[in-house]
């Protein structure tokens, strides 16, 4: 139970309009799997950019417990991985980060056998695993699960056809691990597209891994015996620079995002001009300016990549609380993902949720009050609704949103708004 006494929050005075220039950070969605890549090769691998957050660090916890040895030198990330032949993810890792399930694939590829407890992370509704245990099953895996635990054993994995029955970006990484050191050649259909899993073959091709991504989304993996050490950049996080945008939105703005993944952002930035907030281009840089977003939206989809993402769903909502008129939100992707809405009526928002849909009443003023964030974004979201608001809001949990954002109360103070981050005792 949390220490009552223990003070854990952001305080965030609102109604200033955000303005100035930002630069993103490294994509947390890239850096996780790509660590685990990292288990596969017996050298040092690096990972340049990584972003300082805490499931990173988390992630670097869990390869230290396997053995590995880890190290800083600014942003890039060190993985010496030449002894980490543990085989056993303690729960209390596996408990706190979701993430840590893709270990599955890279442990039995190295060492032949795995054990974790079952992940998990944010509270947004059922996220199982049984894809995950599924495909390593394809590629020959025997997979036991005895309570809260999941053993995984292997002779030697084999290539195998498999069709994922559903989109699923974890899934998909997770056979892409597992496959890259299987005897034969692996096949993935209908598996997930998100610039994440480009990215995490670009860099196992550069440790050696042979991948091919066709035209119609599926991978072919042609096994090979050994891996060496990777050396790659960990590109700009969508997801952050989506949530700058969103905050550029409600609070009337203009910024200017330094170095976004524009070329990922098709659909966030589609939903943004739908909003009536206008952008463009010069160079690598995008200029955002969100003092006409003021279109409600007649209905937001989250969807697979490239959809509009899950992830900017809550950042979406705290922006369309601010614009009048009626907008709905569908999630496609998770279930349980509007917890945000309760807050944000908390602070003077009108939000139905009916038939698995968000009905957004929008216009009416935010006031600044104590609210808690209760996952990541929607963690995030509460940070933009704040900024829009009238007065101080104190948002408690902070550290759900450290686990994706490396400095949120830095670049958003940075671009004119007025956060503090309240760590002490009462």
């Amino acid at each position: 139970m949390e220490d009552l006494n223990e003070i854990d929050e952001i305080v965030v005075t609102g109604g200033r309009p955000l303005h100035g220039t930002v630069r993103i950070q490294g994509s947390k969605n890239t850096a996780l799997p790509v660590m685990a890549a990292a288990l596969l090769s017996s050298g040092t691998s690096v990972l340049r950019e990584c972003p300082k957050i805490t499931d990173v660090f988390l992630m670097e916890k869990i390869l230290r417990e396997l053995g590995a040895e880890t190290w800083w030198e600014d942003h890039d990330l060190y993985l010496d991985c030449s002894h980490a032949d543990g085989t056993v993810i303690p729960e209390y890792f596996s408990g706190k980060m979701r993430s840590s399930v893709i270990l599955l694939g890279a442990m039995l590829g190295r060492n032949g056998k795995a054990r974790t407890g079952y992940p998990g992370g944010c509270v947004i509704g059922k996220r199982p695993v049984d894809l995950h245990i599924q495909v390593l099953q394809k590629l020959g895996a025997r997979i036991v699960e005895n309570g809260n635990e999941i053993q995984a054993t292997c002779g030697k994995l084999k290539g195998a056809e498999v069709i994922f029955p559903k989109s699923s970006v974890g899934a998909t990484e997770q056979g892409i691990l597992a496959a890259v050191l299987a005897e034969g050649k692996t096949v993935f259909t209908g598996c997930a597209r998100e610039p994440e899993i480009t990215w995490l073959c670009q860099y196992l091709t550069g440790m050696g891994a042979k991948i091919e991504i066709l035209e119609n989304g599926s991978i072919c993996i042609e096994g090979v015996k050994k891996l060496h050490s990777g050396s790659g950049t960990i590109p700009p996080d969508r997801i952050v620079a989506g949530t700058y945008l969103m905050a550029a939105a409600a609070t009337r703005g203009e910024i200017i995002l330094e170095n976004p993944p524009i070329d990922e952002m098709h659909a966030i930035l589609e939903v943004y001009r739908k909003m009536g907030g206008q952008c463009h281009r010069i160079g690598g840089k995008l200029i955002v300016n969100g003092k006409n977003a003021g279109f409600p939206l007649e209905l937001l989809e989250t969807d697979v990549y490239p959809g509009f993402p899950t992830d900017l769903q809550s950042p979406a909502m705290a922006v369309l609380v601010t614009i009048p008129g009626v907008s709905r939100i569908r999630e496609k992707i998770f279930e349980d993902r509007y917890k945000l809405a309760s807050w944000l009526c908390y602070m003077g928002a009108k939000i139905e949720i009916r038939d698995g849909m968000a009905v957004v009443h929008g216009g009416y003023p935010l006031r600044g009050c104590i609210v808690e964030a209760e996952e990541l974004r929607g963690g995030a979201a509460l940070v933009i609704a704040a900024l829009a608001a009238e007065g101080v809001t104190r948002i408690r949990g902070c550290s759900f949103i450290e686990r994706g954002y490396e400095h949120i109360c830095e670049d958003l103070t940075a671009l004119g708004g007025l956060l503090i981050k309240d760590r002490g005792t009462l």
